[in-house]
Parts: C-alpha cells; sequence; structure tokens
C-alpha cells in the first residue's frame, strides 16, 4: 500500500514538473498566432485567427533588419562545424587519455573535468581581449580569417567551452570497449589512426550522438557568446540575435519576438524527439559500464 502511495506521489510530482517546464513552450506557441495587441491583453488565451501565425512568419521573412534567412544559415554553418570539430578533437582525446596510463593522462583529464565548473562569465572579457591581441599580433584584423566579428572566432570559442564535457563523456563509454580489439589491430599492422577512426569510432556511436546533440542544442541556443564574439550589428549573426533584434528600447513586437523564437525552436525539438533514444543509451552505457 505504501509503495503505491509512492508510485502515485512520484507521478504527480513528475506531471507538475512537466507542466511546469512546459507552460514557457505553450504560451511561445499560443501567442505566435496573434496580433501584438492580443497578446498583450490576454497572453493564455488560444488564438481567435490561427491564420495569423503565417503572416508572422512572412513578416519575420521580409524583415531587412533582422534577416532571418542568414541568420539561420549563420547558425547552421556555426553549429555544425563546431559540433562536427568539438566530437572529432574530443573523441581522439579520450581515446588517448584513457589507454595511456600515466599519471600525467591522470593530471589532464582532471584539468578537463575542473574546466567543466568554471562560469562563462568569468572568462568571457579575457576571451574577447585575447582574441583582439591574437588579430593583431597576427595580422588577421582585416582579413577574412579574423576571429571577432567572423565565423572562426566563435567557432574557435565553442570548441573550446565544448570540449571538456565532451572529453568527459567519451572518456567513460571507450573505458568500456575491450583493449583486444585494438590490440589485434595492431598485430595486424594498422596504424593508430587506421585503429581509431575504423575500429573505435564506429563503437562510439551511442555516445557521439548524445555528444552532438548536447552541443548542438547548447551551441544553437546560446546568446551570450555570439553576442561577445559577433557582436549585434555584425553581418554575421545567429538566430538569438536575430530574435534580439525585435526587443527595441521603447517598442517590443510580441507577436514578432514570439513568432520568431518559435521558429528557432522547433528544429532542434525535432532533432531531439528523433535522437533521444540515443542520447538516453549513450548516457546510460558511457556512466554504467564505465
Amino acid at each position: 500500500m505504501n509503495t503505491k502511495r509512492k508510485l502515485i506521489g512520484l507521478e504527480i510530482l513528475t506531471f507538475t514538473i512537466f507542466l511546469i517546464y512546459i507552460i514557457p513552450f505553450y504560451i511561445v506557441a499560443i501567442n505566435s498566432a496573434k496580433p501584438t495587441l492580443d497578446i498583450i491583453r490576454d497572453p493564455l488565451t488560444f488564438p481567435e485567427n490561427p491564420a495569423q501565425l503565417f503572416a508572422n512568419v512572412q513578416a519575420i521573412l521580409d524583415s531587412h533588419v533582422v534577416r532571418y534567412v542568414s541568420s539561420f544559415t549563420s547558425s547552421v554553418i556555426i553549429t555544425t562545424i563546431s559540433v562536427g570539430l568539438i566530437v572529432l578533437i574530443s573523441s581522439m582525446a579520450a581515446w588517448v587519455l584513457v589507454r595511456t596510463k600515466t599519471a600525467l593522462s591522470s593530471v589532464i583529464f582532471m584539468v578537463f573535468v575542473a574546466a567543466m565548473v568554471i562560469p562563462f562569465q568569468v572568462v568571457m572579457f579575457p576571451l574577447i581581449s585575447w582574441f583582439h591581441r591574437v588579430e593583431v599580433v597576427t595580422g588577421l584584423i582585416n582579413t577574412p580569417f579574423r576571429l571577432l566579428q567572423n565565423y572562426p572566432g566563435i567557432i574557435l570559442a565553442y570548441m573550446g567551452f565544448g570540449t571538456s564535457l565532451s572529453i568527459f563523456l567519451f572518456h567513460g563509454f571507450i573505458k568500456s570497449i575491450p583493449l583486444e580489439l585494438e590490440e589485434a589491430s595492431t598485430m595486424d599492422g594498422c596504424s593508430k589512426a587506421v585503429t581509431f577512426f575504423r575500429i573505435i569510432f564506429p563503437i562510439l556511436k551511442p555516445i557521439t550522438v548524445t555528444v552532438m546533440i548536447l552541443n548542438g542544442i547548447w551551441i544553437w541556443n546560446d546568446y551570450l557568446l555570439p553576442f561577445m564574439v559577433l557582436g549585434s550589428g555584425n553581418q554575421v549573426q545567429t538566430l538569438p540575435l536575430a530574435v534580439a533584434h525585435f526587443v527595441g528600447s521603447f517598442v517590443r513586437r510580441w507577436d514578432l519576438i514570439l513568432t520568431a523564437t518559435l521558429m528557432a525552436m522547433l528544429p532542434v525539438i525535432i532533432v531531439f524527439l528523433f535522437l533521444q533514444k540515443h542520447i538516453i543509451k549513450g548516457m546510460v552505457e558511457g556512466s554504467v559500464k564505465g
């Protein structure tokens, strides 16, 4: 009887937490199909004219201030390249750290773990200052490869901030892979690179998908780091920066703000729904087997 009551209590608690988390999505979804006056008058009711959503979407696509299409393209480029490099570098680094049984490898791994707890706000101003100094010293400031207000800088920053957690996840998963597989490939004459890319990396598929989704959601939704590195009025801007353009000092277009937010959320939600089982599988296998 007590067990049944506990289960019912847990179900009620779970449902309550679900409602708390779903309310912001509900508000964004229903108000995306309203004009601004209806949103201000009553933001919790269903829209009277759902077709208003298409009018809001068209207004966003036609806006010359926001440049939604180019912002979407920039977000795709930054997220794709950053996630790809994070996966590649983190998986190789974790493999070397696991297979190298020395005190130095343990220290390096602990440094990566310790870096996970450093808030971005602590290093954001030194990071921007360092980027500027590198541009001046190397002469990149007036070239297409400059770090600030351009793709290389933001991608490099995401690689630096994303590798710590990724190495930690890969490290736990790789420890579950039998060493005999690598020894057999070495006896067959395979190099280290061939062993990793043809034998180890395919086995890492569950945790690779997990790392890709976790970093992809973070990079896609991030606002502060792109704002610091790219700036708000630059040609290269991400979707969160584009949405922020609808917020003025005296006027806020809530219909366009919420519609743009919904348009930015949908790609991530769709990808997460299709790949959520891989996220759970990778996390469980990496923690239990590791």
